[in-house]
């Protein structure tokens, strides 16, 4: 079994950054691709930014040139370094991965969230 936990969410200025943070636990053998999402009050969850097993990134229109995705493999953990932050990234924030688990089969796990408020 796969567990997964986001924090570092909190209140921010606009303009404020803040940095999430997503780790893992459990018999995982190998991580493939780990996904920021987000999802704001009355609005269908989205993508933020994903990065896989090779360092591959990808983000959403909205948040490039802002948001930076990185990973740290030997410690099954995820970050997500906001900048500029704008009221409009407010939202709950889910991390998301893949990957192998030891005993063999694949896991596609969700976490909980993190609460992101970008608010003068």
């Amino acid at each position: 079994q796969v567990q997964v936990v986001e924090s570092g969410g909190g209140l921010v200025q606009p303009g404020g950054s803040l940095r999430l943070s997503c780790a893992a636990s459990g018999r995982i053998l190998t991580i493939s691709t780990m996904g920021w999402y987000r999802q704001a009050p009355e609005k269908q969850r989205e993508l933020v930014a994903t990065i896989t097993s090779g360092g591959r990134t990808n983000y959403a229109d909205s948040v490039k040139g802002r948001f930076t995705v990185s990973r740290d493999n030997p410690r099954n953990t995820m970050y997500l370094q906001m900048n500029s932050l704008k009221p409009e990234d407010t939202a709950t924030y889910y991390c998301n991965i893949d990957g192998v688990i030891a005993a063999g089969g694949r896991f596609d796990t969700w976490g909980q969230g993190t609460q992101v408020t970008v608010s003068s």
